[in-house]
């Protein structure tokens, strides 16, 4: 009997086209989209940017930033074109600045940095001012080399920076997207199902006459409850599938990132059992929301601060090196996923971790489980 009703619940959700569209469809856009967002974060395209200098600079001035990707925008007043988005940044050089220069003469220059906010205009102001301090340095080299002084005594002690971690770009920041997009994916593609087999079932008024027939209340919360589960579970695997699909044959910085981890093919195998873990948490979840509702509506609200529970963690642990991930990153639910994979991802695999993280959302979803199996044996919460 248990059977039955979970294959018969499975078809109901697969027969329905909005179903299967927020399942399926919605969440393989949106991992497509981040996929091609990261990949572009990583490309090797140099980025050229508009430097608003004052009209009648000398070419000699401003072969000072030839090495630099700049276009440069001549103009009367630099600062309204970077107001007006003419530019990026801006610079304003000293009347006479290479004869200054060259009688040893303090001469000043001027960067107008655009908006703060804007990582192009930020980008454009660090290679301003790495520009310029190349040059400062070439002048100050060339002075030494004229009064006969050991360029080294300016140079008392030389800076060498050793990064002691291994951990490449391109699977730090599929560390950030996997995470994230599993989910999302796991959690649109579970709620519409939720919703509909509990509260939508006392919208259309037929939670009665499912009780009516010879069926214990406990099969029935299994069946759905495995159902939603079910329904996540592969919206998060075909997500991954999606994901290994497209890194592998329409990438090449993402591509290159994961051939050089080891162990890869085990850290999926992890990733997709945490992936199935987390679905019959948040399967658990919904559940509870929609048996507290009264239609699909009201649980659809009641399931939305849920979703957005998948947000925190992002922010929590952008800051947080691997190496810095602690106890309780991994057994807090949800946060566990987002930690979890974000070792996995960088080649790390810890099972003390993984099955702390495991650990903490089965007993998450079985306590999680239980409150809805008391509330459903109520007639209150299943009858609208």
């Amino acid at each position: 009997m248990f059977l039955k009703m979970f294959f018969k619940e499975m078809k109901d959700s697969f027969r329905d086209r909005r179903t299967l569209l927020l399942t399926v469809v919605l969440p393989l856009i949106m991992m497509t989209a981040l996929v091609f967002y990261y990949e572009s974060l990583l490309s090797d395209d140099e980025q050229t940017y508009n430097l608003a200098v004052e009209k009648g600079t000398s070419e000699e001035i401003l072969s000072i930033f030839s090495t630099e990707n700049f276009n440069f925008v001549e103009t009367d007043d630099p600062e309204f074109a970077i107001e007006e988005g003419e530019a990026h940044t801006g610079i304003l050089f000293d009347d006479q600045f290479t004869e200054k220069v060259e009688t040893h003469q303090q001469a000043t220059v001027k960067v107008i940095s655009g908006d703060s906010f804007s990582q192009n205009a930020s980008n454009a102001n660090a290679q301003v001012m790495a520009a310029l301090q190349q040059y400062e340095q070439a002048i100050v080299n060339e002075r030494l080399t004229n009064e006969n002084i050991d360029q080294q005594l300016m140079t008392p002690f030389q800076i060498e920076q050793e990064e002691i971690t291994d951990d490449n770009a391109g699977m730090a920041l599929l560390g950030t997207l996997i995470p994230l997009i599993l989910v999302l994916a796991i959690g649109i593609g579970a709620s519409p199902s939720a919703s509909d087999l509990f509260a939508g079932e006392k919208e259309k008024k037929t939670m009665e006459a499912l009780l009516m027939t010879p069926v214990k209340r406990s099969t029935m919360i299994m069946s759905k409850w495995l159902t939603i589960s079910a329904i996540g579970s592969i919206t998060g695997i075909v997500t991954l599938i999606v994901v290994a699909l497209e890194i592998q044959f329409m990438t090449e910085n993402l591509k290159d990132a994961v051939a050089s981890t080891e162990n890869i093919g085990l850290i999926i195998g992890i990733v997709a059992g945490i992936t199935i873990i987390y679905a019959t948490f948040l399967a658990s979840i919904l559940m509870v929301t929609s048996i507290m509702a009264k239609t699909i509506k009201e649980s659809q609200s009641y399931s939305t601060p849920v979703m957005m529970l998948g947000m925190f963690p992002i922010m929590i642990l952008t800051s947080v090196g691997t190496s810095e991930l602690e106890f309780h990153h991994f057994v807090i639910p949800i946060l566990n996923i987002f930690s979890s994979l974000k070792e996995l991802l960088v080649g790390v695999i810890d099972w003390e971790h993984i099955f702390i993280t495991v650990g903490s959302n089965l007993i998450a979803m079985i306590i999680i489980f239980i409150i809805g199996r008391i509330m459903f044996l109520k007639d209150k919460w299943v009858m609208n």
